[in-house]
């Protein structure tokens, strides 16, 4: 019997109401989709500047045809079924309190029910579009990406399939599941809402047409899952079931037979689901659909686990042997650690140090290019004295870590510890925080400052470059410094009759390419909107002839913003090339799905002491297990110019990215030599083969297993926590020491659970044919050298090192411990740690002492000769001794002609106090500090200099009466 609608009365609005709340609508659409679009052609208007629209337009073109087409798919499919389960829709429906109940919505829904099929189909729309544009790396991948030449050791596909082919297989998967579930979704909706499922009526609960309907979308349902169940097979290499990443015995021989049974099984029942549309019964799809969960259960999850529990973990090191060997390999392609046996550039030199208490004391020779370049500045120290010496107007500042290069003088290359003097806005103050000043007049940084790592620096004079006006071996022409570091904020330049100043109390008007042209009124307005500025409508110095805004400055968001596709350095670092400023910017190709290689968080690979203290970037916390270091770039520091370099032509990952902007990136053969001269081996990068090389240099899978070999990265033992960054040395070449240097990253390793040293990691950071060549030296398992926290307590707990640096952190001062640097000499290692003294608070640092370790020896001196020159056996170093003492680094071995031959049974008489005379005159150098401070407030560069003067006097005085009030150990006759 058919139902009559009942008189339900309907809500409706008038007109008035309807008009204004069209108008609230169109208004926020219009406030979101401009905000979306000021955007957009702001970013259009960098990229033109830049030279690099092309880029963009494809970013953009290959976005916008996603979110369209996968947009409109997944439209239509919901759209379509809902108007097909509309249209069957029956017409007649019997009488009951269930229909009763949904008749009431039927009526309101009725007049409507175009507006909701459009809203539901928008929202579909969205969706889905939004959510494809945001995978366009992924499909850009896949379009342009070309053979790896490496076929994995399971299926035998190449490793593109695994690369290109897998993800976008997977991201069409996940479409056709979630267009299917909601369509089934909403389809049911609409067959229950017009009475073609009546779950409470009696009689047949369904119709016919309703319920093929629902089979088909079941059995589309059930094909996705069967084709699920074949990618599962491949995505097998990257389980994580076993100890590594990537098919294990288990994942091989029970889950790889249980994925394909399974996808038989789904074939079948999609069959027999689509076979029951002729029959009476809605049954067998809804037996199908619970057969194929039921066997899943069993087959995928049941039975690989009953494997892994009786048969794998009792016999686990036997059963994974061959799987393990398969991600060793994998691991060590895809990071790039590969033994050169095996056509890698990992060299290892096994059983170095196995004599280390025996140390070779000549190879303390002078004519060790590693001694004589051991670099006594840290760099992540004196930030404080650049700024205090090279800072000279308050607007310009420094980063808190600055940077390690090296250039050749008169034939005669060293490293220098370097820093670009940047407008830094937080040192702003009073007036010149307007937004005119801020905006228009204080705009650059000046001048480039280097410092020769091997050399103290205290004063002015120290500097091999600085100063305004620019003064050194450098010799710069353009000082400006538009683009940096800490020059976050956007700049207007160029105005005509604009001031821009300049440090020196003199003005300049930018003439750099770099700049977007503000003339335009859209221009402005879009600015205006973006920065939410009105200064961009308002003020003269905006809408001048010639005016342009900077922004971007940034060199890592401007490298990362034309090239998207890259992960990059977390440390730029400052180059002069050709009497100008340049940033050098390492970037990496990355991806997560090379079979077999372990999986890792590239964040947690490259954290150190730095990261945690944020004086490098950290990177993004993503997972990787493939990187290449395979872009050198450089940005202008006056003009913004970028330049991307084709660093790795074998990789494929950037083949891939150069076809799909061929534009973009330029060959390494096209990079000037001066600033190929420059180039060194990244950070980061140093940081994850680091870190892969302390498990992966393990040949044999059973010791793997066990983990019986594995080393750590050993904690910064002069920071408060973090793991030791590598360092930037100058040394010799790992074969042997000799004249030949090179400029070397470098990182110890310790033994897993323990301090002591496992190993010590070199790579050639010099472009040439052994650029990224890495040794590793290994040593001896039962070895007993000590590690870098080892030989930090060791100095800590020598009696006169610590007298003195309890003294030392008395009267408004305090010690500074340097980055402990590790170095091989001698067949063993040699440990060197300047140490500083600031005043507590916030003074800059003064190099008081080098401390090192040869051996089982220890040597205290006020210079790198003296300290050497003074070697001693643990308890019996003297205390410091002056650099004017007259002792000299030998040219051969510094052996002393007589040692001690016993020490004393009583304390040591070093720990005696210092002498009444010490006292006085460390209350004087407190108040010397105080006025060097003052000094520094005033400006006053002749204060200053006198203010320098007295504290260096005075710190040689007290370091002289401390000396000389203690007796020594009987000293050899050499000293």
């Amino acid at each position: 019997m058919a139902m009559r609608p009942p008189n339900i009365p309907s809500f409706s609005l008038s007109r008035r109401a309807k008009i204004i709340l069209s108008v609230v609508g169109i208004l926020i659409l219009v406030l979101i989709v401009s905000n979306s679009l000021v955007g957009i052609y702001v970013d259009w208007l960098w990229f033109g500047e830049v030279g690099f629209r092309g880029v963009f337009s494809a970013i953009i073109g290959t976005r916008a045809v996603l979110f369209v087409v996968f947009g409109l798919l997944m439209a239509l499919m919901i759209g379509g079924n809902m108007v097909v389960a509309y249209l069957l829709r029956p017409p007649f429906r019997p009488l009951s309190s269930e229909q009763q109940n949904l008749e009431r919505y039927r009526v309101a829904l009725e007049p409507r029910k175009r507006l909701v099929l459009i809203l539901v189909m928008i929202i579909a729309f969205l969706g889905a579009g939004l959510a494809a544009q945001g995978n366009w790396r992924t499909w850009m991948l896949w379009r342009f990406g070309g053979s790896f030449g490496v076929k994995d050791p399971q299926f035998g596909r190449d490793i593109s399939f695994f690369a290109w082919d897998y993800p976008v297989y997977r991201l069409l998967l996940g479409f056709g599941f979630s267009a299917v579930f909601f369509s089934l979704v909403f389809a049911i909706a609409v067959h229950y809402l017009y009475g073609a499922i009546r779950l409470q009526t009696p009689g047949p609960k369904i119709t016919l047409s309703a319920r093929r309907h629902i089979t088909i979308l079941i059995f589309l349902f059930i094909v996705f899952k069967a084709l699920a169940y074949w990618l599962d097979r491949y995505g097998l290499v990257y389980s994580d079931r076993g100890r590594v990443t990537g098919a294990s015995y288990t994942d091989v021989n029970a889950s790889l037979p249980a994925k394909t049974i399974l996808f038989w099984i789904a074939v079948l029942i999609a069959v027999a689901v689509l076979a029951s549309m002729w029959l009476k019964s809605a049954r067998l799809p809804a037996i199908g659909f619970g057969v194929l969960l039921v066997l899943s259960i069993l087959i995928s999850g049941i039975y690989p686990a009953a494997v892994q529990q009786f048969s794998v973990k009792p016999n686990a090191s036997d059963k994974e042997k061959p799987y393990i060997s398969r991600n060793i390999q994998a691991t060590r392609d895809a990071y790039g650690i590969q033994t050169d046996t095996n056509g890698g550039r990992v060299t290892y030199i096994t059983n170095y140090g196995a004599n280390a208490s025996a140390a070779d004391r000549a190879a303390l020779s002078a004519a060790n290019t590693t001694i004589s370049n051991i670099r006594i500045l840290d760099p992540n120290i004196i930030e404080p004295t650049f700024t205090q010496q090279q800072q000279i107007k308050n607007q310009y500042g420094f980063p808190d870590k600055l940077d390690i290069d090296r250039y050749t003088v008169n034939r005669v290359t060293r490293d220098y510890v370097i820093a670009v003097r940047e407008l830094k806005a937080d040192n702003l103050r009073g007036d010149q925080t307007n937004w005119i000043n801020q905006h228009t007049v204080y705009t650059h940084g000046y001048g480039f400052v280097a410092a020769k790592a091997n050399e103290s620096v205290n004063t002015k004079d120290d500097f091999a470059e600085g100063g305004i006006p620019p003064t050194g071996f450098l010799k710069l022409t353009t000082p400006q410094v538009y683009y940096g570091e800490l020059s976050t904020d956007y700049s207007i330049v160029g105005a005509s009759g604009s001031r821009e100043y300049d440090g020196s109390d003199q003005t300049s008007h930018y003439e750099g390419k770099g700049g977007v042209p503000l003339g335009n009124f859209f221009t402005r307005l879009a600015l205006a909107l973006d920065y939410k500025q009105t200064n961009f409508l308002l003020n003269d110095a905006v809408s001048a002839k010639g005016a342009k805004i900077i922004f971007n400055k940034d060199p890592r968001q401007r490298v990362l913003k034309i090239a998207p596709f890259l992960k990059v350095d977390g440390d730029p670092y400052p180059i002069v090339v050709n009497d100008r400023i340049v940033w050098m910017v390492d970037g990496y190709t990355t991806m997560a799905n090379y079979p077999y290689s372990e999986r890792q968080s590239l964040s947690s690979l490259t954290t150190d002491s730095l990261t945690t203290t944020n004086r490098t970037a950290t990177q993004p916390n993503s997972d990787i297990n493939y990187i290449r270091n395979s872009v050198k770039a450089t940005v202008d520091a006056y003009d913004g110019t970028i330049h991307l370099y084709d660093w790795d032509d074998k990789d494929p990952v950037l083949k891939a990215w150069m076809k799909a902007f061929p534009n973009l990136i330029q060959p390494a053969s096209e990079m000037p030599q001066v600033v190929k001269d420059h180039v060194r081996y990244p950070e980061d990068m140093f940081e994850v083969q680091r870190a892969l090389i302390a498990k992966y240099h393990v040949d044999d899978p059973v010791t793997f297993y066990n983990v019986r070999d594995q080393w750590t990265v050993p904690t910064d033992p002069t920071a408060a926590s973090g793991d030791q960054p590598p360092y930037y040395i100058i040394a010799d070449k790992p074969e042997g020491n000799g004249t030949a240097s090179e400029f070397q990253l470098t990182s110890p390793m310790k033994v897993n659970n323990r301090d002591n040293l496992a190993a010590y990691i070199t790579v050639d950071s010099d472009p040439g044919s052994d650029y990224g060549k890495m040794t590793v030296f290994k040593l001896p398992t039962n070895s007993t050298i000590q590690g870098p926290t080892q030989v930090f307590n060791r100095f800590s707990s020598e009696p006169a090192i610590s007298r003195d640096i309890s003294l030392l952190n008395q009267g408004g001062s305090q010690v500074l411990h340097g980055n402990l640097l590790t170095l091989p000499v001698g067949n063993t290692f040699l440990y060197v740690e300047p140490l500083y003294v600031a005043r507590a608070g916030g003074g800059f640092p003064l190099l008081q002492a080098i401390l090192v370790a040869y051996g089982d020896q220890l040597g205290y001196g006020s210079s790198v000769t003296d300290a050497l020159t003074h070697l001693a056996p643990v308890g019996q170093v003297p205390p410091l001794r002056s650099a004017a003492s007259g002792s000299t680094l030998p040219s051969s071995t510094p052996t002393p002609t007589q040692t001690p031959t016993k020490p004393s049974t009583s304390p040591p008489s070093s720990t005696a106090p210092p002498a009444a005379g010490a006292d006085t005159v460390l209350k004087q150098l407190d108040a010397a500090f105080t006025e060097l401070q003052n000094a520094y407030k005033s400006g006053d560069l002749a204060r200053i200099g006198a203010a320098q003067a007295d504290v260096q006097r005075l710190t040689k005085e007290y370091l002289a009466l401390r000396g000389s009030a203690t007796a020594t150990p009987t000293p050899s006759s050499t000293r």
